[in-house]
């Protein structure tokens, strides 16, 4: 039985997610779902856009196992709340280090593996280098900088600089390849919406839908659908930012140093220790903040790590653990298989981090004090105890 990765956030679970596990596995040329494994690595209850998930992990997990993932591991918060490729880069360390992967499939506009495979090998040429030093020297942003040595490099190709998972796509390959990694990786050419995009199967979309307490069943299995109405009907409706505008502009002004903040470099420090103890509102702070040179991608979770307490310090080694979120019958088998060959240590029960060591100890804590700022955006009183992290146990479907 062959087992692909998938590096994922399903915020929600919608039928293009579906589509795509059904796409991968018929990819490596299995046309029955039993004769694969799947396993996703999804942030957990932040996303990498710089927000909050509309439902916790735990929930979105359930989701994913709903509808065709067999075992669901967290991509910790600190490297959630990175760039396109500090994101990557932990999602694929955990893959790797899980020991039992063949396949890393991700979706992409292009579709194009052989071109994604080449931008990837372009992009980290000394001549790539220098070009982007020169135009982060002249003001541009990383993102941009990189673009014009793609231009200057690639030709027409450049163009897959342009679409969010064509990049996305790309740093999975380049994280393969600087661990030598034996996994392989495989693409499927997106359709309908951008997963920012208001249309189409984009999570985007149904975020919206979801946040005017309305649930778009068409766009949606019947199982993760079913997931969201649980959710609901348990006092935790969908979730963004603004439900804890207030929380977060507390802590923004007692952040003394923002230097230390991961994500904060190139005078960027400045902008926030001037605007983000004064603002009235996080769009406030972000729209002061704003240049040409920061995106507001970034700029978002610059500020969630602020609020979070995330430093630098916390992102510059690779995750120090695997957790498991949630699994099925397949999964467990698929889990006994890792424990065997897994280069790092599996968390399944939270007591269990406190046997590991000070780096792993220190990440856990750092999760937990995450989870009690996100769960202070449920209406319910009830719902936002401290210390939930070290309480849920993976969710085990049968």
């Amino acid at each position: 039985m062959k087992t692909v990765g998938i590096i994922c956030e399903y915020n929600p679970f919608h039928l293009g997610h579906q589509n795509h596990i059904m796409q991968s596995i018929r990819s490596i040329g299995n046309e029955e779902a039993s004769d694969t494994a799947v396993v996703g690595v999804m942030s957990g209850n932040y996303v990498q856009r710089g927000d909050l998930a509309a439902f916790n992990k735990h929930a979105r997990a359930k989701m994913a196992v709903n509808c065709g993932v067999d075992l669901v591991l967290e991509l910790p918060t600190p490297y959630v709340l990175q760039s396109a490729e500090g994101f990557a880069k932990a999602g694929v360390y955990i893959l790797e280090k899980l020991g039992v992967c063949d396949y890393i499939s991700f979706g992409s506009e292009s579709g194009d593996l052989e071109i994604l495979s080449f931008a990837s090998e372009v992009i980290v040429t000394d001549k790539a280098n220098t070009i982007i030093r020169e135009w982060l020297d002249k003001g541009l942003s990383y993102a941009a900088a990189g673009q014009k040595a793609a231009d200057a490099l690639m030709g027409k190709n450049a163009e897959v600089f342009k679409s969010p998972n064509n990049v996305l796509g790309i740093e999975y390959i380049k994280a393969l390849n600087e661990l030598n990694s034996k996994i392989k990786p495989i693409t499927i050419k997106r359709t309908g919406g951008d997963h920012d995009s208001e249309t189409g199967y984009s999570a985007s979309a149904l975020r919206k839908v979801l946040l005017t307490d309305n649930i778009p069943i068409d766009l949606m299995p019947e199982a993760a659908a079913a997931v969201c109405m649980e959710e609901i009907n348990k006092g935790r409706k969908p979730i963004s930012i603004k439900s804890i505008e207030q929380a977060i502009l507390s802590r923004l002004r007692l952040q003394s140093d923002y230097s230390k903040i991961a994500g904060v470099s190139e005078g960027l420090e400045k902008r926030f220790e001037r605007y983000a103890a004064k603002e009235s509102s996080i769009d406030a702070v972000l729209e002061k903040t704003k240049t040409k040179r920061y995106p507001m991608s970034r700029l978002r979770r610059v500020l969630i790590c602020a609020a979070l307490g995330i430093k630098k310090e916390d992102t510059q080694e690779p995750p120090p653990y695997i957790r498991i979120l949630a699994m099925n019958e397949k999964g467990k088998k698929l889990l006994a298989k890792a424990r065997k060959k897994a280069n790092l240590p599996i968390i399944t029960k939270p007591a269990s981090v406190c046997k590991m060591d000070g780096r792993a100890i220190k990440q856990f804590k750092l999760e937990s004090s995450a989870t009690d700022l996100y769960t202070l955006a449920y209406e319910n009183e009830n719902n936002r105890i401290g210390g939930q992290e070290w309480l849920i146990s993976p969710v085990i479907l049968e």
